[in-house]
């Protein structure tokens, strides 16, 4: 029955924190410390989690999307086509690192704490510059692509928001707030997939018929909040009201480090 609670709060979190401008990876490394997970058999719950926010992402977009692959197939150079290759420069700089640097990237994860709420408390900030930006009425250009794709691999790091980074980079760059919100959205999901394949193919995922039960309920619970989350951001972001994600990302950020460095 524990195993059961533990997917489901894991799941909840991961919807809410992929989303939401909180960092579902530092959650999770939080949550993790918590409920003593264990991190080789916590790999494929990861991993299954992240795709049923990656799949509420395509039931939320999935006009856009379904738009986008159509003129792409039909290599049609209008707004949709022109949207993806944006996407797809904004994948080479976590692709890049991701690729050179795997095996560091992965040290990060190993419930450091102390990492974990440094990198809140900048989430926090990011997001408090981003909130006081007024002018935000442009489309995404090209080079916008590639600084957002830029702080897409940046966070990478357990702690860094990735929807945080994309959008206040974004909005900082004066790109319109909800377009803002939808390019990071979008962004990510291929992403996730190319990260889920690779780690498919590699063999690293461990695999027991008795962790089935607890993933089903776990990829249930993360794509149902997901969805709520996705749509609540998107009107988040548009109203301005990041700031009280940055006040949030502060105090988690300073009770982890605080009750870390005590009980160390």
């Amino acid at each position: 029955m524990e195993v059961i609670i533990n997917a489901i709060i894991l799941g909840i979190i991961q919807g809410l924190t992929e989303f939401l401008p909180v960092s579902s990876s530092g959650h999770l490394e939080i949550a993790e410390a918590i409920l003593g997970e264990n991190k080789k058999e916590d790999m494929l719950m990861t991993i299954v989690l992240h795709f049923a926010t990656a799949l509420a992402t395509i039931v939320i977009f999935r006009k856009d999307l379904r738009k986008i692959f159509s003129d792409l197939l039909l290599f049609e150079k209008n707004e949709s086509f022109n949207f993806s290759l944006k996407i797809i420069i904004s994948m080479i700089p976590i692709s890049l690192l991701g690729f050179l640097y795997k095996d560091q990237i992965t040290s990060f994860f190993n419930g450091e704490l102390i990492l974990v709420s440094a990198m809140l408390i900048i989430t926090g900030l990011l997001l408090l510059l981003a909130d006081k930006k007024k002018i935000c009425t442009r489309n995404i250009k090209k080079k916008d692509a590639i600084l957002i794709g830029i702080a897409q691999a940046v966070a990478l790091l357990p702690g860094i928001s990735r929807s945080g980074a994309t959008i206040s980079t974004s909005v900082l760059l004066g790109v319109d707030k909800e377009k803002s919100a939808r390019f990071s959205f979008l962004m990510v999901v291929p992403v996730i997939f190319g990260m889920m394949a690779k780690t498919i193919y590699d063999g690293e995922i461990p695999y027991n018929e008795s962790s089935l039960l607890p993933l089903f309920i776990g990829f249930i619970f993360a794509f149902l909040t997901g969805i709520f989350a996705c749509k609540w951001m998107i009107k988040l972001v548009k109203n301005s009201q990041l700031k009280y994600f940055s006040y949030y990302c502060f105090i988690i950020g300073s009770i982890t480090m605080i009750t870390t460095l005590w009980l160390s």
